[in-house]
């Protein structure tokens, strides 16, 4: 039987922020103990020197490698991930990872209970795959673990100038068409409409936070009825290192906060210790998971590209809707990067240099023919 886990937090965090962290290390932990054991200083290496999530992509490469190793590869004849040896890994040359990257990787098959399901990877998800292992066998190399470091032969991956390509976002238009569908019920099923009479305040509170503030998945998830502080005029934000940052409120966002906890969230009473506190709430009463949510923006977002619902778009497309519509409007990119937490502004830049119409709006006056003029 799976023992609770509790909080014992003395931090000023919210219980929340802590178990969201705690769940992502429990999770590192449980792929280290299925990884080799000589990989053991490398763990210690990750888990001081890089954030909890990116700690967990790399523990998860690195671990596909090592299945691949075992069931592709002839380099091992173990059939157990923790019985791969040093020895093994020094049989592992600058081709093989080509191999694994460029040709495995770009394609492959997992089958699933009854299904067989294909996945596909372009240059970025390989170049993130890539830089996984070169950190792992730089460091075995470094520890003396390994012979040789076989890094400086691994294939460089092309991968597309920043600004190359179409950012996806919506246009004003499309953001009022989605407020509509979220606030009214327009462009809904019915059987969608009776879903949405229940969750509509709710509903409508996520996207404005969404396109208000280009808030990141996780932020929004973990959002608590005590985050915000309408006296002040703010709300309380934890985003990536644990970073704590604190939000001016708009009106828009104010009433649309306001609506929900007073008119259609379940009282406090009704709900368990853990989700007392917790902003959105599923109709069971519980913490909306960061799945839900995209399901969620997905279908609204569906309604306002006027498309079918698997083609809506995710909630970090309204990321970066809120970035193009803020610019747009003539604020600065500085500060922009500064609301939307962008670590360089390049990032930002991108979207100032970004104008979905600007063609458009070049050529309108442009115009050969007479009868147009």
């Amino acid at each position: 039987m799976k023992k609770e886990i509790k909080v014992h937090n003395k931090s000023d965090r919210p219980d929340n922020i802590v178990r969201r962290e705690n769940e992502i290390i429990e999770k590192c932990l449980s792929i280290e103990r299925e990884l080799p054991k000589f990989m053991k200083d490398f763990f210690i290496f990750l888990k001081n020197n890089v954030l909890p999530m990116t700690r967990l992509s790399y523990l998860s490469d690195i671990k596909f490698f090592c299945q691949y190793l075992i069931k592709e590869t002839d380099l091992t004849n173990t059939k157990e991930l923790t019985d791969i040896s040093r020895e093994d890994f020094n049989r592992i040359d600058s081709r093989d990872v080509n191999r694994f990257i460029g040709d495995f990787c770009s394609r492959y098959q997992i089958e699933k209970g009854d299904a067989v399901y294909i996945f596909e990877n372009q240059n970025r998800s390989l170049a993130r795959k890539q830089s996984s292992l070169s950190v792992l066998f730089k460091y075995l190399y470094r520890d003396k673990i390994l012979d040789k470091n076989i890094t400086d032969g691994f294939n460089p991956i092309k991968l597309p100038k920043a600004g190359s390509r179409e950012i996806k976002r919506l246009d004003d238009y499309e953001v009022k068409r989605m407020i509509d569908a979220v606030s009214k019920g327009i462009g809904l099923t019915d059987k969608e409409k009776e879903y949405w009479e229940k969750t509509k305040l709710r509903d409508t509170a996520i996207i404005i936070l969404f396109v208000t503030y280009g808030l990141r998945l996780y932020e929004l998830q973990q959002l608590n009825i005590t985050s915000f502080n309408f006296i002040r005029g703010e709300f309380k934000i934890y985003r990536k290192r644990g970073k704590e940052v604190v939000m001016p409120l708009n009106k828009s966002v104010e009433k649309v906060i306001k609506d929900y906890i007073e008119q259609e969230r379940p009282l406090t009473d009704e709900l368990s210790h853990e989700n007392k506190d917790a902003l959105f709430l599923s109709l069971q009463k519980k913490r909306m998971t960061e799945r839900a949510i995209r399901i969620l923006v997905k279908k609204y977002t569906s309604v306002a590209l006027g498309t079918v619902r698997d083609l809506g778009y995710s909630p970090h497309k309204l990321r970066a809707t809120a970035a193009t519509s803020l610019i747009e409007q003539g604020n600065s990119i500085y500060d922009v990067q500064n609301l939307l937490d962008h670590e360089n502004i390049i990032t930002t830049q991108l979207y100032a240099a970004h104008k979905k119409n600007a063609k458009r709006e070049l050529v309108k006056n442009f115009e050969w023919l007479d009868e147009f003029e």
